[in-house]
């Protein structure tokens, strides 16, 4: 996709549906290391999105949406609470059609679904990562630490930077991802952020995905 190419209204909207389908089997890889590690971080309870999704929860704080952005690529992701920042590749499906990682020889280095939605745009855009690759931790390692209230940000092609606060971070085994839950339009402008985790073997890799939930706060 040409950088010039996506113009300053384009829409890119993907039906949840469709995107649900992959669960991003494709960012399992092999963990590093002796067994005896205890392995990335996964979320705490109190992290978790708990009860129904309502609109306080899609919604600044102050109860007053932001307004969103126009199309633009993602060019660069910055958590500043667990010191990544990272470029962006855009990425699309495999020929299985599940969501493709992005290239594991470089362990800082983030995925956005070019064909969803773009951050900052209303509805909600994906972003993935490897959590390891062969040589140790990867960009997303320590997704599963973030905590409700920490900030992502998101550097666009058109100069714009979105901000957006967490208010959830769960992981969700990968034979039974709520694609509805993860992927759905909250009818505002929101983030997920999609690494492996949960339990591990050789034989299988990962069987899930840490999942952070974050909306639109600040656009700058």
């Amino acid at each position: 996709m040409g950088r010039d190419q996506w113009g300053t209204e384009r829409s890119r909207r993907t039906p949840w549906g469709a995107i649900a389908l992959v669960m991003l089997t494709g960012l399992a890889l092999m963990r590093n290391g002796a067994e005896t590690s205890p392995g990335p971080p996964q979320p705490a309870a109190a992290a978790s999105v708990t009860g129904p999704r309502d609109a306080a929860l899609s919604v600044p704080a102050d109860g007053e949406p932001v307004q969103p952005l126009a199309y633009a690529p993602a060019a660069r992701i910055r958590i500043p609470s667990i010191q990544v920042d990272a470029p962006v590749v855009d990425v699309n499906l495999d020929p299985a059609g599940w969501i493709e990682a992005p290239p594991a020889q470089d362990p800082n280095l983030a995925g956005w679904y070019q064909n969803g939605i773009a951050p900052g745009q209303r509805g909600t855009a994906v972003m993935v990562g490897h959590v390891d690759n062969l040589a140790g931790p990867a960009v997303f390692y320590g997704l599963g630490s973030l905590s409700k209230g920490q900030q992502v940000e998101v550097d666009r092609y058109d100069n714009r930077v979105a901000v957006f606060e967490i208010y959830g971070v769960e992981v969700f085994s990968k034979n039974d991802f709520p694609g509805a839950r993860v992927y759905g339009d909250t009818g505002y402008a929101e983030l997920r952020v999609i690494t492996c985790g949960g339990g591990y073997s050789k034989a299988d890799g990962y069987d899930g995905n840490v999942v952070v939930f974050a909306r639109l706060i600040e656009t700058r």
